[in-house]
């Protein structure tokens, strides 16, 4: 049987110039795309120039929004944008804004590897895990359609924790995160959800 639900799940592309330390940035810090992360989302745009999305949804933080705007600037009759506040990257924070190195001196690598492994936050980060599954789950029940999400890592990841059977196919993958300008598709198939793919770069 075909799938009736196409969900397509996009990280926003980067938002450090190569070379520059890379921070951990959240719900507190609203960065725009540099040019290589525009190029990322023109990528993706490219990629699924052959797609027709029903469906826009993107959180409100400006990169995410950028990015959307980038994948479909080249389409006419592409459906509004719309924002979901449930998509917004989370608050790191006493890390937010941090140096990388900085973060793994407080947190360690294994608090850091639990959040990448199973989203199981390190002290002191704000998730609000509820609030996010609960979205994700309002998603898996909408009406047929294709649907292109563009949000961000630490919101991206509990698409996959939000259904058991996405749980056990996740299992196999070695992170749950998506790198910038990465994406992953789930579809919907007689009521059953498939993740067909995660962390894919064009």
């Amino acid at each position: 049987m075909p799938a009736d639900l196409i969900v397509t799940i996009v990280r926003h592309g980067n938002t450090f110039d190569a070379g520059e330390p890379p921070r951990r940035i959240g719900a507190r810090t609203d960065l725009p795309l540099v040019a290589s992360g525009v190029a990322q989302a023109r990528a993706l745009g490219a990629a699924f120039a052959g797609e027709t999305f029903d469906r826009v949804l993107a959180a409100p933080l400006q990169r995410t929004r950028a990015t959307a705007e980038a994948m479909l600037a080249d389409r006419t009759g592409a459906p509004d944008l719309s924002t979901a506040d449930w998509l917004t990257e989370i608050d790191h924070g006493p890390d937010e804004g941090q140096r990388e190195e900085d973060v793994l001196a407080r947190i360690g690598h294994a608090a850091l590897d639990a959040w990448d492994s199973a989203a199981r936050a390190p002290d002191g980060w704000i998730v609000d895990a509820e609030r996010r599954l609960s979205g994700w789950r309002a998603l898996w029940a909408q009406g047929a359609g294709r649907v292109l999400i563009v949000t961000s890592n630490g919101a991206a990841r509990f698409a996959v924790l939000s259904d058991a059977g996405l749980q056990r196919q996740a299992a196999a993958l070695p992170s749950l995160k998506l790198r910038t300008g990465a994406y992953g598709t789930i579809v919907r198939e007689a009521g059953v959800l498939r993740l067909l793919g995660w962390d894919q770069r064009p």
